[in-house]
């Protein structure tokens, strides 16, 4: 299981921990100072950004348009290599992979 960082709240469901480990992408790694992956607590997307922003200030402006209550506009997210749809309301589970990424756009037939 992955470990969070010791001053983290944990989120307890039953008797197991939901601890995320959170690709962080290329151009926001100077956010989590220069790190890669960050581990973080949470149960949804919305939750996993709401941590990353108590681990890595700056991180939840990137990630979330606050207006539209939604991922930030060219920000997609896979839980555990799947594309979501659901966007914030994802559900993360126990050891999941969560990877924010460039969203990608139709391009020119």
């Amino acid at each position: 299981m992955h470990t969070t960082s010791n001053w983290l709240p944990r989120l307890l469901v039953g008797e197991a921990s939901i601890v995320a480990l959170v690709w962080i992408p290329p151009r926001l790694q100077a956010l989590s100072q220069g790190r890669k992956q960050v581990e973080v607590p949470g149960s949804t997307v919305r939750q996993i950004i709401d941590a990353l922003e108590a681990e890595c200030p700056g991180l939840k402006s990137k990630l979330y348009d606050t207006d539209a209550d939604s991922l930030a506009r060219g920000i997609a997210v896979t839980v555990d290599t799947i594309t979501s749809d659901l966007g914030l309301l994802e559900r993360v589970g126990e050891d999941s992979e969560v990877h924010f990424l460039a969203a990608v756009a139709g391009g020119r037939g």
